[in-house]
């Protein structure tokens, strides 16, 4: 099986060779240093689409064409960019069903690379509608649905990643490190390399579909998900994905908070110049849990997608920020006398800077409710700054990891 499917692998990579180059595998020098051992990065967010989803539309289109000549998918992302291109390579007529949500600026892209080849249907307000809407089309007008992961050819064309590896590393790596959504990068990856060389797989903690069907031994849904990794916020892995990918040691497989992601979004772009999506992070961002056993090893993280909305950079630095703890926010209990605003002010180091201050509750009473953010150049200038509002006698509560909270005020 393994040989068959590396065979049928290559067929699609070297097809491939006629629609785009392979995406390069670099060398990442800063990451080497940091983590003493040889990282390369397969960049594919250099991809014609900005993500790997167009290997997997190609390899299960040219294999239905000229037979079929209508192709549907239901996506809000990087799938549909990736439909959409290949329908215009081919000719062919492809019917884009996305939420009515989706941000305009992935509507456009997807037109973009589609033309005339292509319709773009905005459905419903979920995404369980969306594919509703797509499937029904499909049966009434005899199209060819397309699947993001869940397909054996798509998955065929997902694992075109692992034959590039293999040839431009010149040799296997010790481990490679893959972002897990439906499934279908991770699943292919694995089936060509096989156990030829160690894996670790990485889920969005709002989304750990791979390792709750690995701990119940079949297909989970983890519904509801954190969507903010939306390239790897899947409800519930494929089929054909866990079938290929059930007996992994779980201890392979682990999870990253939204917010820690956004610190590698931030690190590479700042320091690489690197634009990525936070699913393009994640195998980045795995690296510091597997840092004791890839010392003097050659590692390969799967850079997954670059298709950022530079409308969430704001969102994306605050949350770095937080994770970091280098950004704090507080109500504070501010004595209604005069001077009071002062002497808290008095508090702050050289390093600390206001960033948000806010009356929440100002009356003629003795005290106000202030929401105060702080950002500070180190963690470590929170403690004796928290010390001194005590001994001042400031009543505050730290409210930046209350989730249900934050989302009201912040």
């Amino acid at each position: 099986m393994t040989e068959q499917f590396q065979e049928m692998a290559r067929i699609a990579e070297q097809a491939m060779r006629a629609v785009f180059p392979a995406t390069p595998l670099l060398r990442n020098d800063h990451l080497s240093e940091r983590f003493g051992a040889d990282i390369w990065l397969k960049r594919e967010d250099l991809s014609p689409v900005r993500s790997y989803k167009v290997r997997g539309a190609f390899n299960a289109m040219r294999k239905v064409i000229p037979e079929q000549s209508v192709f549907v998918c239901a996506s809000a992302g990087n799938h549909a960019q990736g439909v959409a291109f290949m329908c215009s390579h081919f000719g062919v007529r492809g019917v884009i069903f996305m939420p009515v949500t989706t941000p305009q600026q992935k509507v456009q892209k997807t037109r973009m690379f589609g033309g005339p080849q292509i319709k773009v249907q905005l459905v419903g307000d979920y995404f369980d509608q969306t594919l509703s809407a797509a499937q029904k089309f499909c049966e009434d007008e005899g199209a060819h649905f397309l699947s993001p992961f869940d397909d054996d050819d798509v998955i065929e064309g997902q694992a075109s990643v692992a034959v590039e590896i293999e040839k431009q590393l010149g040799q296997l790596p010790d481990r490679i490190i893959l972002p897990v959504g439906g499934g279908g990068l991770s699943s292919g990856v694995r089936s060509y390399f096989g156990n030829m060389c160690d894996y670790t797989f990485v889920e969005p903690t709002g989304a750990p579909s791979l390792a709750q069907a690995v701990a119940a031994g079949a297909v989970v849904d983890v519904s509801p998900i954190n969507t903010f990794v939306d390239g790897a916020a899947v409800a519930k892995i494929g089929a054909r994905n866990f079938e290929r990918l059930k007996d992994v040691d779980p201890n392979d497989v682990i999870d990253l908070s939204e917010d820690r992601i956004c610190v590698s979004i931030i690190e590479m772009l700042n320091v690489e110049g690197i634009v990525l999506e936070p699913a393009g992070a994640l195998s980045i961002e795995a690296l510091g849990d597997v840092a004791d056993q890839i010392k003097g090893k050659t590692v390969v993280c799967v850079v997954s997608g670059g298709n950022f909305d530079f409308e969430r950079l704001p969102e994306v630095k605050e949350r770095a920020q937080r994770y970091s703890g280098v950004k704090k926010y507080f109500i504070l209990r501010m004595p209604q006398r005069p001077g009071a605003l002062k002497e808290f002010l008095g508090i702050l180091g050289p390093d600390d800077d206001i960033c948000r201050f806010e009356y929440l509750k100002k009356s003629a009473r003795n005290f106000g409710s202030v929401l105060i953010g702080i950002e500070t150049r180190s963690p470590d200038n929170f403690a004796p700054f928290l010390a001194q509002l005590d001994e001042a006698g400031f009543s505050y509560t730290d409210i930046t990891n209350d989730e249900t909270l934050a989302q009201f005020v912040l």
